[in-house]
């Protein structure tokens, strides 16, 4: 099932549980089409971008510590929407200048995913940013402690085997799909 085809109806009941600063969670009821009804606890989220960029013969990562796994995280650049309908493009070129301290000249739509479909209503939009030259002033969220690491493109395959970010890795195999000779 692909597209429309694959769409299910609204929830026919929900009760709130928890509103947050970037998630609110719930308890919904779904009828589906064979008239079973299911409740789920689902988290709304408002949406973000994972950004891919390029900078000559390096893709630039970032180093974050993340707390929910206790561990320093090697990941792409990327952030949440800050409001409903805000510009997919205008948050990653916002994200790319905050995290990576860069401007892209080119970007590249990689399309986009679930983050964690069956329990969250994130959907993540990954852009490919190219022809990246330095930004002075943007700085990152003051709760944000991130180091920027450039690793080779020749080593690629290096990096998809140490990432363990689910947005990271998707990106880094979208950009190994972009760079292979076509045929």
């Amino acid at each position: 099932m692909s597209g429309e085809a694959g769409r299910l109806g609204p929830p026919i009941a929900t009760t709130p549980v928890y509103a947050g600063t970037i998630v609110n969670l719930r308890r919904s009821d779904y009828r589906r089409p064979d008239g079973t009804v299911v409740t789920r606890e689902v988290m709304d989220h408002p949406g973000a971008v994972v950004v891919v960029p390029v900078e000559g013969d390096h893709v630039l990562l970032v180093r974050q510590p993340r707390e929910a796994v206790e561990e320093y995280t090697l990941e792409l650049p990327a952030g949440k929407l800050d409001h409903p309908g805000e510009d997919p493009l205008e948050c990653a070129r916002r994200e790319l200048a905050e995290e990576a301290g860069r401007a892209a000249a080119d970007w590249r739509d990689l399309g986009g995913f679930y983050t964690a479909p069956a329990i969250l209503t994130e959907f993540m939009h990954c852009f490919l940013a190219t022809g990246l030259t330095p930004v002075s002033g943007a700085v990152a969220d003051e709760d944000e402690a991130i180091e920027v690491v450039a690793w080779p493109l020749a080593d690629l395959a290096a990096a998809i085997d140490e990432v363990r970010d689910a947005k990271t890795l998707i990106g880094l195999l979208r950009l190994e799909r972009e760079l292979r000779p076509p045929g």
